[in-house]
């Protein structure tokens, strides 16, 4: 575990989370504004995890 690179998790999970949110977007019955956040958090964690990995590069 202490091989993983800093900033792979965050951007693993910021491409999980945007996907949810994609998948909620695309459901016509749900709520835009969740769905917008949810997408927009993904893709916060997707820029925030790969500064981490441009950064911390070895």
């Amino acid at each position: 575990m202490n091989n993983i690179r800093e900033g792979l998790i965050p951007t693993i999970l910021g491409s999980a989370v945007t996907m949810a949110g994609l998948a909620l977007k695309q459901r016509g019955s749900s709520n835009h504004m969740i769905a917008n956040t949810v997408f927009g958090f993904g893709l916060a964690h997707i820029v925030l995890g790969a500064i981490d990995l441009v950064e911390h590069r070895r």
